[in-house]
């Protein structure tokens, strides 16, 4: 195995210093790592000069659509375009087709990541049966299957039914598992194609409002609270969702909650150019709710960004709006998009970047091995980042299969270097690396 000595990175944006990674592991951070690297038969030095090193990072809310869709993103495609974008575990969204509601399913898309080895891919089990939201499906298995699943979500389809609901945050109380929930109340969103507001008026498009949204949350935290189980909302998005959190948290539920890069940046007046890239499910929201989710994010309300990359064929987005598909990929500007609005509007420092993309999503979803301290002995899984780097996002050079991207021809900072996954590397000078097995 091949050890890597990479020399004067900025730990967290810190001081530089030299780390040095062997056996799987950082082995020496500091004075000592150039003389144990040394000590090496299999070296390779990288200069890391103006560099931050995080630890690598953790998404919540992936669409991998295999099995089912391997026209639109394979396990292997989305894992590498994850690399890319400086991830080192991704967890998998259930609504594939068949879907991952049994430990068939998971153990299937959990074997696929092994085999693509550019990250750890961590199913999510669905909360119903077939996401038809009727009855539980084998919550249990899939906790006990290699996969060890510990989240499950509808993801896509909103838990509407409260008694099953309650019946999910109780069942997964054994196992420490969590609901993730995709809060959407369908009754109120019956054809809705945007943001309830002003500019749906304007456009003649069916709105979709923010009390949809809302609504679930209140209902679901104090189902939480109730049985005392463990609640995350998915892409939180509106103002109102980021109080009710708040409030939640003040009141010692266990909940915590995800906003996703687009809602931190974009809002729904893109709609204007009914270019269904724009289109995504929980749909952008006014310039409003982008600052409260900002403020939500920067004051810990919202403990994390998860990318909900969503990639979709060609047809499903070169077409008009009301025919075109929910959602946009995310895996490979997901980074880019948090240092613009956050680290240089001075809101978020290179720590805060990690808490939120890598130790927090690791925590929330018992990924024991990743989110870790950048510490001698912790696993060797980390990134390196040039955040003095600036790109013009082209969909037609990243990784993803789909080229659905909200920041296509948009200039956005930072470039991934390097990712290591347990001491191998995945990405060096900003590209793929060949893949040898990934040792487990």
């Amino acid at each position: 195995m091949t050890d890597y000595l990479i020399r004067g990175a900025r730990p967290l944006g810190a001081a530089p210093a030299d780390l040095f990674l062997s056996g799987g592991i950082i082995a020496a951070v500091g004075s000592d790592a150039g003389r144990l690297a040394g000590e090496s038969s299999d070296l390779v030095t990288l200069d890391a000069d103006g560099l931050v090193v995080l630890p690598g990072l953790v998404d919540l809310h992936t669409h991998l659509r295999e099995p089912g869709r391997e026209d639109t993103e394979t396990v292997f495609s989305g894992t590498r375009a994850a690399a890319l974008g400086g991830f080192t575990a991704v967890h998998a969204m259930a609504n594939t087709t068949p879907v991952a509601d049994t430990a068939g399913v998971v153990e299937q898309v959990w074997n696929l990541g092994r085999q693509a080895g550019w990250v750890d891919v961590h199913p999510i089990g669905a909360v119903s049966v077939g996401l038809q939201g009727e009855m539980l499906a084998e919550l249990g298995a899939m906790a006990d299957s290699a996969a060890r699943v510990r989240v499950f979500s509808d993801d896509g389809r909103c838990v509407d039914d409260p008694v099953l609901m309650r019946r999910a945050l109780e069942y997964v109380k054994a196992f420490d598992g969590v609901i993730a929930q995709h809060a959407q109340e369908p009754r109120l969103t019956v054809g809705a194609q945007m943001h309830e507001g002003a500019v749906s008026a304007e456009l003649g498009l069916a709105g979709w409002p923010a009390v949809a949204e809302e609504s679930i949350i209140a209902r679901d935290v104090l189902l939480a609270e109730h049985v005392g189980s463990r609640l995350h909302v998915c892409h939180l998005s509106t103002a109102g969702s980021v109080d009710i959190v708040r409030w939640a948290k003040a009141r010692g539920i266990a909940v915590t909650a995800e906003v996703t890069p687009h809602h931190l940046i974009l809002t729904d007046e893109l709609a204007r150019s009914y270019d269904p890239l724009f289109k995504v499910n929980p749909p952008l929201r006014t310039a409003e709710d982008v600052e409260a989710v900002r403020a939500g994010l920067a004051d810990g309300t919202i403990d994390v960004v998860a990318t909900d990359h969503a990639p979709h064929a060609a047809e499903d987005k070169d077409c008009e709006w009301a025919a075109g598909a929910f959602g946009m990929t995310g895996l490979e500007t997901a980074l880019p998009v948090v240092q613009e609005v956050m680290v240089e509007t001075g809101r978020f420092t290179w720590a805060d970047v990690a808490r939120v993309l890598s130790e927090a999503p690791a925590r929330i979803g018992r990924v024991a091995d990743h989110g870790r301290p950048l510490a001698v002995g912790e696993p060797a899984n980390l990134t390196l980042v040039d955040p003095a780097v600036r790109r013009v996002v082209d969909p037609a050079a990243q990784a993803t299969r789909s080229a659905n991207s909200p920041f296509a021809g948009t200039e956005l900072p930072g470039q991934v270097m390097a990712t290591f996954l347990r001491g191998h590397a995945t990405v060096l000078d900003g590209a793929p690396v060949a893949r040898e097995e990934v040792a487990r």
